[in-house]
């Protein structure tokens, strides 16, 4: 038999049992939505903490302060405070290949203007900060080196700040008070977004790292230093250089843990994303539980079919058609349920991705390979489970087969 003849013939007898056929595909239908869904959210996160990891710079490695044990008890990322100005200075003359550096030093304070406060983050850098983060200015400029020097009474502010505490009003040329020290605002950074861990990056003030040590904080060790690699130079041997100075600088030897941790942005993606791809993975492991459900649905209803249609099976072998010709018919009913289920399903995937983005705000990617996975599998779970109940109805004998009631 001809293979149009076949589909054909197996079309019409799907459209015999139009509901049942349709409560068929559903299981496939739900299983591929399910999937695609699951991997455009998991696919969403990864690409958003790229962007995040993006943020940070090209081509940056973070110098972390702590990790110090004392007492058996450990003081945690930055807890330690074992980096200086120093380290960063030796930075700067010894690492070749270096292009810019900016220490931090942060705390949470409340701010006010006017009648106004807000609890934000006080961050002290330097200038090369925000050419380090790519971090653009809506308006003003920022403090500059000389003020770094004198460790002036100048500040930086995110947007958030910016709406919190001055509103509609221009922020710049206006003061703000941190601890009650009264700091002339500069400039206005752009909008950022959230941080890797989550929190509002636009939501900081940012003053010279001098100002802060000296006028703020009261404190001679800084959080993390920031450090940028020129494009010409490797950022593993940067890196390598950096690690290499701070271990002699702090006398680390002997086997000995350091007091600080040294992280490449390729470091951190790494380590971010990772989360990401097992999340995608565990949620697309769940719904394809479904597609499996969906395949044992597909096999139940063929082998009903097969026992419906023994008398019909019959007279077709009575009148000439082989085993291979019936085999053939139902194994092609069974891949046109599963194939119009991934149709509808992966329609209903990426509308269930949309309505998320739409109503949760999350970013959800939903990437051209999933769809055509989750296709390919639903027509090779139609193939794998109506194989049985073809070959069953394949194997009938045309006597008994006719004899059947």
């Amino acid at each position: 038999m001809r293979i149009g003849t076949t589909f054909r013939t197996s079309l019409r007898a799907l459209r015999r049992n139009k509901m049942r056929s349709l409560l068929t595909a559903l299981g496939i239908i739900i299983g591929v939505g399910a999937v695609i869904a699951m991997v455009s959210i998991g696919n969403g996160a990864k690409a958003q903490v790229e962007s995040q990891i993006a943020g940070l710079g090209e081509n940056v490695m973070l110098v972390m302060s702590g990790n110090v044990n004392s007492r058996g008890m450990s003081s945690g990322f930055g807890g330690a405070g074992t980096l200086t100005v120093g380290d960063m200075e030796a930075i700067v003359q010894e690492v070749s290949g270096v292009q810019a550096v900016s220490p931090e030093v942060r705390r949470s304070m409340r701010v006010a203007a006017g009648n106004q406060n807000w609890f934000t983050q006080i961050t002290g850098v330097s200038p090369e900060y925000f050419d380090l983060r790519q971090w653009p200015f809506t308006d003003g400029v920022s403090f500059t080196d000389r003020d770094v020097r004198g460790a002036t009474k100048t500040a930086v502010i995110g947007a958030t700040v910016a709406r919190e505490v001055f509103g509609d009003s221009d922020p710049v040329g206006q003061t703000l008070r941190v601890r009650d020290v009264p700091f002339l605002i500069t400039g206005v950074l752009s909008r950022k977004g959230s941080s890797l861990m989550g929190s509002d990056q636009d939501d900081a003030v940012f003053i010279p790292y001098t100002s802060a040590m000296k006028r703020i904080m009261g404190t001679d060790s800084l959080r993390m230093i920031h450090v940028q690699g020129r494009k010409s130079s490797p950022m593993a041997d940067v890196q390598a250089q950096v690690t290499s100075l701070l271990m002699q600088r702090h006398r680390i030897g002997g086997g000995k843990d350091p007091d600080f941790m040294v992280r490449s942005q390729e470091e951190i993606a790494q380590m971010a994303t990772e989360t990401s791809k097992v999340m995608t993975a565990l949620l697309a492991a769940i719904a394809s539980v479904s597609l499996l459900v969906g395949g044992i649905g597909i096999m139940n209803i063929m082998l009903v079919s097969v026992t419906e249609r023994t008398r019909e099976i019959g007279i077709r072998m009575a009148v000439g058609a082989h085993g291979k010709d019936i085999l053939l018919q139902f194994l092609v009913e069974s891949i046109v349920l599963s194939s119009l289920g991934g149709i509808f399903g992966i329609l209903l995937g990426v509308g269930s991705a949309k309505l998320v983005t739409y109503f949760t705000g999350w970013s959800t990617v939903t990437s051209p390979s999933a769809i055509v996975l989750s296709f390919t599998f639903s027509a090779a779970i139609g193939i794998f489970f109506g194989f049985y109940p073809a070959r069953k109805a394949a194997a009938l004998d045309p006597i008994d087969a006719l004899r059947y009631e």
